[in-house]
């Protein structure tokens, strides 16, 4: 039997390692790739949406990451995934946003459910996604959408204490309104681990361990 190749593409270098560790951990023996280009997120944040020429350039490296081999591949960006969701039409191997997975597992957990993010440009992406994993599951949910405001500029200025308190905040009022609460991005999920254990009244999801538990799942 061949070894399998993974392709992950990735809007921050940040989550290289982040990535490999949990593929080290869950997949075993299987091959990865990455593809890095962070002025995908920042042509995001700049215009405040997906624009198509962006889109167009994630559905290149989707193809580019198929042309290289990989047998299934991974975007690791959740503000690019309508994207990720079109160059899944045009590839002959799977293509995975990195928050399906997640969405899929809110929904099956709880009908109120939670999504927290320091970017508009993430949070309507994922609360869609939640939305249309949803109907997909054949639940009916309550979404409550809530953005850390100054949080992700904080965290780009370096001062990663005030992004964790705000974020941290922000957490644990909402999870005494929710059944489950969606990370919208993979940067919020050390947070968590700075909760203490009174402070998580529910379940907190993040993508990247999920995701990855997820293609484990597909592999075996």
């Amino acid at each position: 039997m061949s070894v399998k190749t993974i392709g992950l593409i990735h809007t921050s270098a940040t989550l290289v390692p982040v990535f490999q560790a949990l593929t080290n951990e869950y997949l075993p023996g299987i091959q990865t790739f990455n593809i890095v280009d962070d002025s995908l997120i920042k042509n995001v944040i700049k215009r405040g949406e997906l624009t198509p020429d962006t889109a167009r350039r994630v559905v290149d490296y989707v193809g580019s990451a198929e042309a290289a081999g990989a047998d299934f591949i991974l975007v690791t960006c959740s503000s690019i995934g309508a994207a990720v969701e079109a160059a899944a039409a045009l590839t002959q191997v799977p293509v995975l946003r990195v928050d399906q997975p997640m969405a899929d597992k809110a929904v099956q957990i709880g009908k109120k459910i939670g999504v927290i993010a320091t970017l508009p440009t993430t949070l309507g992406p994922t609360s869609d996604l939640v939305r249309r994993r949803a109907v997909v599951a054949g639940q009916e949910i309550e979404l409550t959408s809530v953005l850390c405001e100054g949080a992700f500029d904080a965290l780009m200025k370096g001062d990663t204490a005030t992004h964790d308190t705000m974020v941290a905040t922000a957490l644990k009022d909402l999870s005494t309104r929710v059944d489950v609460i969606v990370l919208a991005q993979a940067s919020m999920a050390r947070v968590v681990d700075t909760l203490d254990a009174s402070d998580k009244k529910v379940p907190i999801l993040a993508s990247p361990t999920i995701a990855i538990q997820h293609l484990a799942a597909q592999f075996s």
